[in-house]
């Protein structure tokens, strides 16, 4: 395996650089070299096809390994500076670790429904969140116990449909320095409204 990577160096332009061999081997173990059909694939895309079999456009496992480096470096010189990432992925199957990573980092994060504004009509969402987490604690310290046990139940439920859209929200604070993004077509939403207000974006496509 190694010898056939050591092989196959392609010219790719800025993205060409001495990357770890063990990275190349976990892009390629894990899949990450198998692209669309010749006829799917975006010419933006060809820096980056290696070969293609049976139609099958074959990713340059060293472009991806080169460009994941760049983005980690990238988040490490933003977390550095004191910046601050918003995480998204909504796929069940990473929104679990997503979540986990963003609340080790102390980091806002979506991972069920992207709520339309959530950058471009920032106060409003800030506030609704404000609110939110306001019911939250006075239900949890009892400060609503002077209630009916019919509206506290009513407000409970309240509270409970709002966490699904404002949870990971709690560290949102202020507008993000960049926005990480697991899965760009099913969050053009988000990207919109990043790229509006100019806030950069890394991005697993």
């Amino acid at each position: 395996m190694e010898s056939e990577i050591k092989e196959q160096k392609i010219e790719i332009g800025e993205l060409d650089a001495d990357v770890d061999l063990a990275e190349i081997k976990d892009v390629i173990d894990a899949g990450l070299i198998y692209g669309h059909k010749k006829s799917k694939t975006h010419p933006r895309m060809k820096p980056f096809i290696a070969a293609r079999r049976n139609e099958i456009e074959l990713i340059n496992p060293q472009a991806t390994a080169a460009a994941l480096r760049r983005a980690i470096d990238f988040l490490k010189t933003v977390r550095e500076k004191g910046g601050l990432v918003l995480w998204v992925a909504t796929s069940a199957n990473i929104k679990i670790s997503l979540e986990e990573t963003a609340r080790f980092f102390n980091e806002p994060f979506v991972i069920t429904r992207w709520l339309g504004g959530t950058l471009t009509n920032f106060k409003v969402i800030r506030k609704r969140g404000d609110d939110y987490f306001s019911l939250k604690e006075k239900l949890a310290t009892g400060e609503l116990a002077k209630y009916t046990k019919k509206e506290r139940l009513l407000m409970q439920q309240q509270t409970d449909k709002m966490a699904i859209k404002f949870e990971g929200l709690a560290e949102l604070k202020r507008l993000p320095d960049v926005v990480f993004v697991i899965g760009v077509n099913e969050h053009m939403t988000a990207v919109r409204e990043a790229r509006r207000l100019k806030i950069p974006i890394v991005a697993l496509v």
